[in-house]
């Protein structure tokens, strides 16, 4: 690989990771403004309740949720089971407006009516999704998709979470969602650049947005040079060639990947 080429690789990437920037931005400055609520609650001796979490959590969210052609289509909070004395099980997360086919924005933002009851058929226990058990494991950021988010909108979404921290627990995450085709618009323009066809994908090879309008969202992208380059990626390698024709640069710190090919 040329100089030329692995720069012009690197600022494809670096643009990419760009999108991503100002949800990670915000994604923590909400994780910094919920422990200081939970502190402030600590500090007053008010009990950890529901009734006084989600009016903060629906200020704070909301902006992000009513920005006309914002990518951010969910946001919200998730508490730990039975941390909250008037909700047990709780998803504080509210819902842009979409319309069907042609994505554009309604203008409204509303509640997701989760059902918080485990007895109930159509209970989830959320700590068994990715969203939440890599951030409870690690401690860190993470992103989770592209997914079929069946708990919210039964779109491909990609979610972007982070641990809130009190008292030296984990008593919930933060985090917003996005729905891929919101990406796309964003993401492909940029792609389109590259020499060759570009396409960005999570570290199991899943497809976020490509070039090539026959590599659909969520499809692995398959080949033993793509997974073997994602893979020497993963476990900590620079960069990784993924055979001829096929390079593979990771986006920052987003876990996304883009591949190239000639």
């Amino acid at each position: 690989m040329t100089g030329t080429v692995a720069e012009h690789d690197a600022r494809i990437a670096e643009r990419i990771e760009g999108t991503f920037a100002p949800l990670f931005a915000l994604v923590e400055g909400w994780r910094t403004a919920v422990q200081d609520e939970f502190h402030g609650f600590a500090v007053q001796g008010t009990a950890l309740a529901a009734a006084a979490l989600d009016p903060f959590m629906d200020a704070l969210a909301r902006p992000a949720l009513e920005a006309p052609g914002g990518l951010v289509t969910g946001a919200g909070f998730v508490a730990t089971p039975g941390l909250l004395a008037d909700a047990p099980w709780h998803l504080a997360w509210w819902l842009r407006e979409i319309h069907g086919l042609d994505r554009g924005d309604r203008g409204g933002v509303r509640r997701l009516e989760a059902v918080n009851d485990p007895e109930s058929d159509q209970f989830r226990d959320y700590r068994q999704l990715e969203w939440w058990r890599v951030p409870e494991r690690t401690g860190e950021r993470h992103v989770t998709g592209p997914y079929v988010d069946y708990l919210c909108t039964d779109d491909y979404t990609v979610t972007v979470t982070t641990p809130v921290m009190h008292d030296g627990r984990m008593v919930g995450v933060v985090g917003i969602d996005v729905h891929v085709s919101r990406l796309e618009r964003v993401i492909l323009p940029i792609l389109r650049e590259a020499a060759g066809t570009g396409t960005v994908v999570n570290g199991s090879g899943r497809v976020v947005a490509s070039s090539d309008s026959h590599r659909v969202t969520g499809t692995l992208l398959r080949g033993q040079d793509v997974q073997s380059a994602l893979t020497a990626l993963r476990e900590g390698a620079l960069s990784a060639g993924g055979g001829e024709g096929t390079r593979v640069v990771r986006c920052g710190d987003t876990a996304l990947f883009l591949v190239l090919q000639d």
